[in-house]
């Protein structure tokens, strides 16, 4: 890695350090299992469509690693349904977060600090690679792509998301002149569904699938806030869904290797 690479990955490992857990959605002490608990509602409450599109009882017995795990809210839905479950991130924050959270729930888990860019196992490792919400917020994404392929057997599934540039959320957040979520981050990337598709070159059978509709927030409060949440949610949701589906925040990308 080049002193300019390190230097980046440091200042995003920093900044995810100081930023792993929504702190103003929980009254519960950090690492509690109140804590864990609300981090859990409130993701799947945000992101209700992850249950919908992602099997996490499906993989029982077989290998599966987060990418950016975080605080292993993802992760522990995998380890609950029956996967070998591992899990990288950058921040040792969040590892240390995650590691509390799985012993809270008696799940096991290969937990690492480690660089999705450069991950620390062999070729043709998992059955599935899940790395949700990460893809953005790294130095070099085609890096991070490659190496999550490279730990895919022959066959194996990938699932990546990112953010949507030509968006509702990112058009609101332009026109209300509020900021996106972690705006400040060292690296705060968006994709056209094109370009996200030329970053998954490498994988076979891409499915490219636009979510992440409006749902009311518990962040935003003010007059813009309750403008959003009781006149914007309820009048886009409103709209038919294939008349607005390829402006949905999030990207989700389902690959085989």
């Amino acid at each position: 890695m080049s002193p300019s690479a390190a230097s980046h990955t440091a200042a995003v490992r920093e900044y995810w350090n100081r930023h792993i857990h929504d702190l103003e959605i929980t009254s519960h002490p950090v690492g509690s299992p109140g804590f864990f608990a609300d981090l859990d509602q409130y993701h799947f409450e945000k992101l209700h469509h992850l249950l919908r599109l992602v099997d996490f009882n499906g993989y029982r017995g077989r290998k599966v690693l987060e990418v950016g795990c975080g605080a292993g809210t993802d992760l522990a839905r995998f380890a609950r349904g029956g996967a070998i479950v591992s899990g990288v991130d950058l921040s040792s924050a969040a590892i240390a977060l995650a590691r509390q959270n799985f012993d809270q729930q008696g799940l096991p888990g290969d937990l690492r600090e480690s660089d999705g860019e450069h991950l620390p196992f062999p070729d043709g490792t998992f059955d599935l690679v899940y790395a949700h919400g990460v893809v953005q917020y790294t130095s070099d994404p085609q890096a991070l792509v490659d190496e999550c392929r490279r730990v895919l057997k022959p066959g194996g599934e990938a699932v990546f998301q990112v953010y949507n540039r030509i968006s509702w959320l990112n058009a609101l957040s332009k026109l209300m002149k509020v900021p996106l979520e972690h705006e400040d981050a060292p690296v705060l990337l968006k994709y056209s569904a094109g370009e996200f598709r030329a970053l998954l070159r490498g994988f076979r059978d891409i499915k490219i699938v636009e979510e992440r509709f409006p749902v009311k927030s518990r962040l935003h409060g003010g007059w813009k806030g309750t403008l959003f949440n009781t006149f914007f949610v309820g009048t886009f949701n409103a709209l038919p869904r294939p008349v607005v589906r390829r402006f949905g925040w999030h990207l989700l990308a389902f690959c085989r290797k």
